[in-house]
Formats: C-alpha cells, structure tokens, sequence
C-alpha cells in the first residue's frame, strides 16, 4: 500500500523528471536518481503563512522536495508533514528581519507568498547581498539565490522569477505596486463615515493616546481585538454600521479576501517554476539564459481566463541591483556625513510610502555596502555619529554591543 501510494504521488513528477524534452538544458539527465537528488540536496525556504503561503508549502512537498523551511505557522507545516509522508518542514514563527542573514543562505531557492511591498524588498536586498561577480563582470553561479515570488488580490495574481544578477529585482519594478490607501487624519478625528475610518481612528489615533510609546502589532490578537472595541465605540457614536472584527483585520493589516481557487493557480505556477530552477541546482549548474527573459506569469480571472507572460527588464538606476555610484569617502566620516552624501531616491519609482520609516537613513540601502547592519538595525538607528570605520564588522567576528560615536 505505501509503495503504491508513494508510485501515485510521484506520478505527475515523474512525467518532468524521468523523460527528455526540448526545453531542458544541456546537463539534465532524466531518471529515478534525480528524483532522489532533489529530496536529499535541495532546500527550499518557504515565506508567508497565509492562503498561497499554505498552498505553496503544499505544493511543494507534493513536489517531492524533502526540506522546506518555513518562517511562520507551526499548524501548517505539522498538517502539511501529517499528509505528505517523507517530508521535512522546519517552522520558524518571528519577523523576517529577526533571522541572522546566514540563515537564508542557507537554502538553496527562496519562495515568497507574501502580501506586503516591503517584506518582499527586505528579502530582495538580502538575497542581492549574496551575489558576487567575476573578473569578467560575470555573476558567480554559485552565489546566485533565485527567488519566485507569488500574490494574488481576488480573482488576480502573479508568478514571478528573480535571478539575482540576470533577471530584474523586485526594486526595478516596485512602481508596479499602487499606493495604499490613506485616509486624511483630520477626516478620521472630526468627520468619519465609513466602517475603515472608524477603524483606522481606533488604529491610528486612540492608540497613541492610550499607549502611549508601546508599538501597536497587528500580529498580537489582544492588540487587534482593542482596536476593533474602540472602533465599535466609534462607530456607535457617529451611527455608523459595519464595523466587525475581520474588516478591523482587513483595515489595519490591508487584507484583501483571498479566493481559494486563483491560490491554487498561482501557487501551482510558483511550484513548476522553482521545480524548473532547483533541477540545474541539483547539477550544480543554474539556468542563465534566454529561458529566464519570459520572467513573469500574470492570471486574471475576473472575467473569463487569461493568462500571459511577460518580459521585465532591468532598470539601469535601480538602487539594488543597477551599477551603483562610486562614493569615496574617509574611514573617519561618520553615518550622517554619509546620509547627507548618498543620492535621494526616485520618488516616482519608490513611492515615500514604501520605504520603512527609520528617520535620517534608509537601512536597507546601506546592508548593501555594508552587510553587518542588516544585523545592527537597532543600533544604526540611534548611531548617526558612528563613523564608518566601526561598520566593517563581519560575520563571524565579534559584534560589538553598541556601534562607537563620534568623538
């Protein structure tokens, strides 16, 4: 019985992975031993912990991946190891940025079901950081960390590959993603009409004036169900209906309903591409040719079908992965000398809303040249007066408690 039902599993798989076809690359050797090679040697990270994140983690061990990491949701993962026998999936539940920048190197793709612009930039930086080049100005295969990145808002979604070093970045494209919706705070404070402003008033404003200097999280359930009581509250008061706790969830954390059907296209889609990147990885070699120019699968089922894939390129100023500006300075010139030096962002390309809020220095530009404050963000954001010579920490060597100051 076990053996047949590992024969039915496989079955599907065993049609990409033991037969040749025209589009697989020079080095593919169809056969059982591929199969195995791809459960014992790759690694897949697996971020976000809602409905396509779930389906992805899904899809995947029905891939016949055998390592599958995943920062969120402890319940999914033993659910998905419950009904996929023979796969291991190591849950991790925190914030992406609390992970060292080790442990994402440690994995051989990283795949994305994630609703938010920044976490999805965060991760683009750090697997850019990765990346080196050769004499020939020529990415090293071996430092490349390909990602494939899934979303969906309704009846709507995407697939999309990231080569570091051959395809575009998220950064290239992050004009794409329209602007959240803001409301006029004085709108909220004296003249609210719907359910959100209400929301948001509680969210926004009461907030701050009951807690004062403890940081609202959107993760903490006691957090959302006070925001959602004095939304309520708010909402009686103006006669305003509407207010419940999942449009309170969808408010505050910008949820859009999910449809079950267009996760599971979607993630289907981000399962076959990294399938087809991890094969090259498996023989150690990767995928960088013009197979890669067709970067991006967009669904529509609004209306009917329609599916088409579309070809993104590089911008040649994106601040990621672009060439850069050689900025020579003294070793002595502290962080803030440095802020008032680097070129302002295109705010055309980079909506302001985007970016953290993390006052005179942007962060994440800065893990760029230096690696060490992906891991120092805290105290970065009270070192203006560090000089640059005290950010050459690496991996490895003792971090210092506190970066020195100016003296």
């Amino acid at each position: 019985m076990a053996d047949s039902t590992s024969q039915s599993r496989s079955r599907d798989l065993d049609k990409l992975l033991l037969r040749p076809g025209n589009l697989v690359g020079p080095t593919f050797e169809p056969g059982t031993q591929l199969r195995e090679d791809i459960k014992e040697i790759v690694r897949v990270l697996v971020i976000g912990a809602g409905g396509l994140g779930c389906e992805l983690l899904k899809d995947l061990a029905f891939s016949g991946l055998g390592d599958v990491g995943k920062p969120k949701a402890e319940v999914a993962a033993k659910r998905v190891m419950e009904r996929v026998s023979g796969v291991d999936i190591k849950p991790h539940f925190c914030r992406i940025e609390d992970k060292p920048i080790s442990f994402y190197n440690d994995f051989s793709i990283i795949v994305l079901g994630l609703d938010s612009v920044e976490a999805r930039s965060y991760i683009n930086y750090v697997a850019y950081g990765f990346l080196e080049y050769d004499s020939d100005d020529n990415p090293r295969e071996e430092t490349i960390k390909p990602m494939v990145d899934g979303g969906t808002e309704g009846f709507k979604g995407h697939a999309r590959i990231i080569m570091p070093g051959v395809t575009p970045c998220f950064e290239c494209t992050i004009w794409l993603f329209p602007p959240q919706v803001k409301f006029p705070l004085c709108t909220l404070a004296e003249t609210p009409r719907t359910a959100a402003h209400c929301i948001e008033y509680a969210h926004l404003i009461k907030w701050d004036e009951v807690h004062s200097g403890k940081t609202f999280d959107p993760d903490d359930p006691e957090h959302m169900q006070w925001v959602y009581s004095e939304a309520v509250k708010r909402a009686e008061l103006f006669g305003i209906p509407g207010v419940t706790y999942s449009l309170t969830q969808g408010v505050v954390k910008n949820i859009i309903p999910a449809i079950a059907s267009t996760n599971a296209i979607i993630s289907a889609a981000c399962s076959l591409e990294t399938l087809k990147i991890l094969v090259p990885v498996v023989y150690e070699s990767m995928i960088l040719s013009s197979t890669l120019h067709f970067n991006l699968i967009a669904y529509n089922g609004v209306e009917g079908l329609h599916t088409k894939v579309t070809e993104f390129v590089r911008d040649k100023d994106c601040i990621v992965c672009g060439p850069g500006v050689l900025i020579e300075l003294e070793a002595s010139v502290t962080l803030k000398k440095l802020n008032g030096v680097l070129p302002n962002q295109d705010s055309e390309k980079r909506p302001a809303e985007n970016w953290g809020a993390m006052g005179d220095i942007d962060l994440v530009l800065l893990s760029c040249m230096f690696p060490c404050i992906l891991d120092m963000t805290v105290h970065l954001r009270h070192n203006n007066r560090a000089r640059l010579k005290y950010l050459s920490w690496r991996e490895g060597a003792s971090k210092p408690d506190k970066l020195h100051e100016a003296e």
